[in-house]
């Protein structure tokens, strides 16, 4: 029998992945021959063809159909391996890259904290963070671009495995500078009467906010949004509206003065994340860094309920 190795099972995975040479290829940072090479040694010693190619699509046959969950698995026990080997080496030549992409409320939040938290439990990764928004970092997963994307989830793709994190109260926020009712709790026709400041047009949160009040409303609402919550912050500070904001990203604001909550009777819903990842073909790294980020993202969660009776204080929220 001739043997084969899992250099080659796992060009089978990423070609069945990809239904391309090609883009295989790209993954490996290898030629397009060699990654056909590798296929035709895998055939050979299974003595099956695992390909159907007609002109630039390639599909598995049903020998390779058969193949692909015993490949997975094998090439998932490698993975986990190798990945515990280079744990136990300090002198590992080789370092591993995780392709992180992260929506900006987490770079305002936890990420400081995961990422030093990364770097102490996995010395010999590397990361290369990506920010931007969910659409974005939902398609960049999608594309084996980025191994772990911290997004506004789940990614309801059967390839794709989340794990839930810590949500984010969003609250209004405004300038002391702007005039409110007296009241302890404004109405959404209160909140009308200044522009909203919201998250990007794509994005869930301005979709809530803007069905909401179009509902209630007959005029159209003054809705300003913002590609990046540093620019929402900036326009609340400078008093250009009331904004819908996550709590943990403007409470040291809310503390120091600079901004205040105004209670509403209403408010959009809290921020959900996940932290996505592919499972096929499987990412030991990227599968226990989202762990990790589950349990920082919870950490820091913890800590800024215990700061929230300090600077949620209603009465100071609607008025002068």
């Amino acid at each position: 029998m001739i043997p084969f190795n899992i250099k080659q099972l796992e060009t089978f995975l990423l070609v069945a992945t990809f239904g391309s040479f090609r883009k295989a290829a790209e993954r490996l940072n290898t030629t397009q021959p060699a990654v056909s090479t590798r296929i035709a040694g895998l055939e050979e010693a299974l003595g099956t063809k695992l390909f159907e190619r007609q002109s630039s699509i390639v599909r598995l046959t049903a020998e390779g159909q058969r193949l692909l969950i015993p490949a997975q698995r094998v090439l998932r026990v490698a993975e986990r391996l190798q990945l515990m080997a280079s744990s136990l080496s300090e002198t590992s030549e080789t370092t591993r890259v995780l392709r992180l992409g992260v929506a900006e409320t987490i770079v305002h939040t936890w990420l400081p904290d995961f990422l030093t938290a990364l770097k102490a439990n996995y010395p010999l990764v590397d990361t290369d963070i990506v920010v931007d928004a969910t659409t974005t970092l939902r398609n960049e997963l999608m594309s084996h671009r980025l191994d772990l994307a911290v997004l506004m989830g789940p990614v309801l793709e059967y390839s794709i495995e989340n794990i839930e994190m810590p949500s984010f109260p969003l609250v209004w926020v405004c300038s002391p500078q702007l005039e409110l009712p007296n009241r302890r709790k404004v109405t959404l026709n209160d909140l009308m009467q200044f522009p909203i400041i919201s998250y990007a047009r794509t994005t869930r949160p301005y979709s809530e906010l803007y069905r909401k009040l179009t509902g209630e409303f007959e005029e159209t609402p003054r809705i300003f949004p913002a590609n990046s919550l540093a620019a929402s912050i900036k326009m609340t500070l400078n008093g250009i509206g009331i904004a819908s904001l996550p709590e943990g990203v403007v409470q040291d604001y809310i503390a120091n003065g600079k901004l205040r909550i105004v209670e509403c009777e209403w408010h959009p819903s809290d921020l959900q994340f996940t932290a996505s990842y592919s499972s096929e073909p499987s990412n030991p790294i990227a599968e226990r860094a989202a762990k990790l980020a589950a349990c920082v993202a919870h950490a820091y969660a913890a800590r800024t309920d215990k700061l929230r009776p300090a600077v949620s204080q209603p009465t100071k929220a609607v008025g002068r």
